[in-house]
């Protein structure tokens, strides 16, 4: 059997599953539930509790399961499992690597953990004033659009003095975008002040970073150098200098 509860905005899904989940809980209550959030949301986040007496799945929910994940692959933007079965854990720590979203499993007794760990951003954007015209925007973890609507704001309030600034962005600890939305959102937040932009200086160290910078070359209409991240303070001094 599947119940399933949704939080005041829709967004957050949690599911509780016992007994033995047959294709008649996922065609009736699972998929009209995830289907209803994500016509309001461009993604959701999926909570499943597992009780102690589930028993596992019939052929037909095991099927279902599969076409569940196939048609909404990228409509989930994280996924929590709390379950005290040994089976159950192993199996999702094997398909976690392959989904496409942030997976953990917990413990029935860290049922709160889990909660709160569907409810908070895994990532942050720290906005710092280098001094001068500097200022350094490190983003960590991985990213969703809430985070960047709080920097914006910090952003804001920081160059409400400057007249032209130069920026340093700092990806040394940053995982990534939790889908398009937060994807989008990165850009907004760029864009929105590009006219004031003087120069930009991109710290990093995978492959994807230093060809964002070329790209941001071209986005922000601005002169961008990459850095390596154990170079970040030749980066600062490129900045400052002229």
């Amino acid at each position: 059997m599947i119940t399933v509860h949704t939080n005041s905005d829709g967004a957050l899904i949690e599911v509780e599953l016992s007994g033995e989940v047959t294709s008649k809980d996922y065609s009736e209550t699972l998929v009209p539930a995830i289907e209803a959030a994500l016509a309001e949301h461009d993604t959701v986040r999926l909570l499943a509790v597992v009780q102690p007496e589930f028993k596992g799945y019939d052929l037909g929910a095991a099927w279902a399961d599969t076409k569940l994940g196939l048609s909404h692959w990228r409509g989930f933007d994280r996924i929590a499992v709390a379950a005290d079965q040994g089976w159950v854990q192993t199996s999702i720590r094997l398909a976690a690597p392959i989904l496409p979203c942030p997976v953990q499993v917990f413990e029935l007794s860290e049922l709160e953990a889990a909660r709160r760990w569907m409810r908070e951003s895994l990532g942050a954007i720290h906005v710092i004033d280098l001094g001068g015209p500097c200022v350094q925007v490190s983003l960590l973890g991985k990213l969703d659009p809430e985070e960047y609507g709080r920097a914006e704001l910090d952003l804001d309030n920081l160059l409400e003095d400057k007249e032209g600034f130069r920026l340093l962005v700092d990806l040394r600890e940053f995982d990534g975008w939790q889908g398009l939305t937060a994807l989008a959102s990165h850009f907004q937040l760029v864009r929105k002040h590009v006219g004031l932009l003087d120069r930009a200086a991109i710290v990093g160290d995978k492959a994807w970073q230093h060809l964002a910078q070329r790209a941001a070359g071209h986005i922000l209409g601005t002169r961008t150098q990459f850095f390596p991240s154990d170079d970040i303070e030749n980066a600062k001094s490129w900045l400052a200098a002229g």
